[in-house]
């Protein structure tokens, strides 16, 4: 006879009530673990520098809008643009320096492997190399979309015109 608490949705990790984990029906769902699986940085195949473009391009090209529509010029369209573009590539530059610090303490000169807590981490950011290069395409990548929203940004109204097929020939 089955145990009424298996119906439970909740369960101890493992079975063993005293190992602390937080499993729920969504974070261990099998597709939870497939979309972070695919998150660039736990990605099979990529090197490090390509993870660093990823992540950076998508950092820094959301981290225009919220500066423009909430940030202090708000009030001035014509600077509010270029407001959000100086904020956003500091942040992206804070960022980078952050990731910088991070890997300067964390990994030794001897480039040996660096012990994660997390399995899925790749072998390749668990040395000072590989970290190096994904700090470095974080930057490349942040600039670029920080660059790319702007632009895009600035001119809206050409952009816009375009999709609706109102160009003249």
């Amino acid at each position: 006879m089955a145990d009424p608490r298996d119906a439970e949705l909740i369960k101890p990790f493992n079975g063993d009530p005293f190992t602390g984990h937080l499993a729920t029906p969504i974070s261990a769902s099998d597709f939870t673990k497939a979309f972070i699986g695919n998150l660039p940085a736990y990605r099979k195949g990529l090197s490090p520098l390509v993870r660093g473009l990823e992540i950076g391009l998508a950092h820094g090209y959301f981290l225009v809008g919220p500066e423009i529509v909430f940030g202090p010029l708000r009030d001035y369209p014509e600077a509010a643009n270029l407001g959000g573009l100086i904020t956003a590539l500091v942040l992206v530059l804070l960022g980078t320096l952050g990731m910088s610090a991070y890997g300067l303490v964390s990994f030794k000169q001897d480039n040996t492997s660096y012990p994660s807590a997390n399995p899925m981490t790749p072998d390749s950011l668990r040395n000072a190399e590989g970290w190096s290069q994904l700090t470095a395409g974080f930057f490349i990548g942040g600039m670029s979309g920080v660059f790319a929203a702007y632009f895009l940004l600035e001119n809206f109204n050409g952009v816009d015109a375009i999709f609706r097929g109102l160009v003249n020939n």
